[in-house]
């Protein structure tokens, strides 16, 4: 009998709140270099996204059944390719890292100046890989 092991070919994350640098929880800010600057964070109900001037930091909780805690640490220097797409209400990040893995984070009840601020966060991953 063969078995065909299952890879996760792409992993999304939903966020919807911003939260304030000051009110991250520790264990989000102790994975933030001292060399390094916040510059923005986002959550839903159980993940946070922690945006950094070097690297995304990304922790997938789930409660459901087991709990377990998935810390994803990315630096911009390993994304191949990537886009912002934005939506009325919606804004999506998406990205190809090095490892060919895709990883698409959406930001949902975006006004525009939320969509302003999430371009600026961008602009700084993008001029941080070059």
């Amino acid at each position: 009998m063969a078995y065909i092991k299952f890879k996760e070919l792409t992993k999304y994350f939903d966020l919807k709140d911003e939260v304030a640098i000051n009110d991250l929880a520790d264990y989000a800010v102790e994975f933030v270099d001292a060399s390094e600057r916040i510059v923005m964070a986002y959550k839903n109900s159980k993940d946070y996204c922690v945006f950094t001037d070097k690297k995304l930091i990304l922790f997938d909780r789930d409660t459901l059944g087991i709990y377990y805690k998935k810390i994803h640490i990315i630096p911009y220097v390993s994304i191949s390719t990537s886009a912002i797409n934005f939506k009325p209400g919606k804004t999506e990040l998406l990205f190809s890292l090095d490892s060919g893995y895709q990883l698409h984070i959406n930001f949902i009840d975006m006004n525009h100046e939320k969509k302003e601020n999430l371009k600026k966060v961008y602009k700084i991953m993008m001029k941080a890989k070059l």
